[in-house]
């Protein structure tokens, strides 16, 4: 497939800004459940919050560049009933009027609590906000990841690893944000975030290991031969049909050498899962305020690369008509 860079900006940043939202509420949960030392209800959660909110605006903005006609972009939600992409414009700009609301309220420090659970655990308006914007976080997971993955001819993607290598690469990159974010701020939760973001990063090596090792594996439903109805044991395509290019050949094939496409697939599994827990660990040992950041510059470059592969990875069945100009 062609990778689009409008949609690799679009899923990566807003993954991040899910992330990060969903690394607040568990310091907040942990805080509330005296785990951890409460925070500063403005500057920590509310600044949090918006640079949360960053990310998702400027993700929606990217996605503006992969319309052909954006004032029609509103239309993309009339058929939530059985599009993915529609209930992702749906949950879309519900998630960040959530992550609004909690920054608004923690910035006001309208923290006052509305009951208590068990005697112990006061939950105020922000923690149930909070909540609502982590379900509202994790349907957005699913429903971007669902774009791809119930497309059952483009067999790469038809997985249940494309649904937990979102989830995984999101809560991984918006963690180490979390931690860059509290080193920025020298307050005491590098080790906390940085510990999950290393946790995350390793499940989703995990996860994507194995996405690509089923990947090279997979044996296409669709071949020369299905693909024109001939059974015969060799077939060999000798022309496409035309010399130049057409909508067909630059929409549905990268285009890039194998080269290139070995050279991704290996920076990004360094990028992405080697070197941020390495940089975190050495700033937890050293006490480095900047490494953290380092952490997530280098592995949201990895993403970027990791998506850019994620697309070009994947075979569409119409390139079998594709092979050869001449």
């Amino acid at each position: 497939m062609h990778p689009a860079f409008s949609v690799i900006f679009l899923t990566t940043l807003i993954g991040v800004g899910q992330g990060l939202f969903l690394a607040l509420v568990t310091g907040q949960v942990y805080s509330l459940a005296n785990l951890l030392q409460p925070q500063d209800s403005v500057r920590f959660y509310a600044v949090g919050s918006f640079l949360s909110l960053l990310f998702l605006v400027a993700g929606l903005i990217a996605s503006v560049f992969h319309l052909g006609r954006p004032e029609r972009a509103w239309r993309a939600a009339s058929q939530w009933r059985t599009s993915w992409l529609s209930r992702e414009v749906i949950v879309l700009p519900l998630f960040m009027l959530l992550v609004f609301l909690y920054g608004v309220f923690h910035f006001f420090e309208m923290t006052q609590p509305l009951f208590v659970v068990k005697g112990q655990i006061p939950v105020d308006t922000t923690l149930v906000l909070g909540v609502l914007g982590a379900l509202a976080a994790f349907a957005l997971f699913g429903c971007t990841a669902m774009i791809y993955a119930s497309i059952k001819f483009i067999e790469e993607w038809h997985s249940a690893y494309t649904l937990i290598n979102f989830v995984l690469l999101g809560l991984a990159s918006g963690f180490t944000l979390a931690a860059a974010f509290s080193a920025w701020l020298g307050i005491d939760l590098v080790a906390f975030f940085g510990a999950w973001a290393v946790i995350f990063t390793l499940a989703a090596a995990v996860s994507r290991l194995l996405s690509l090792r089923r990947n090279a594996r997979l044996v296409h439903k669709s071949t020369l031969q299905t693909a024109i109805g001939i059974r015969h044991n060799r077939i060999e395509q000798k022309s496409q049909g035309f010399m130049g290019g057409n909508f067909n050949t630059h929409e549905f094939f990268h285009g890039a050498t194998p080269a290139r496409v070995k050279f991704t697939k290996w920076f990004f599994l360094l990028m992405v899962f080697v070197f941020p827990p390495l940089l975190l660990g050495a700033a937890w040992l050293i006490h480095s305020p900047g490494l953290p950041l380092a952490a997530f510059l280098v592995q949201y470059l990895g993403l970027l690369a990791e998506r850019w592969y994620f697309f070009v990875e994947a075979k569409h069945p119409q390139n079998l008509y594709y092979q050869a100009v001449a």
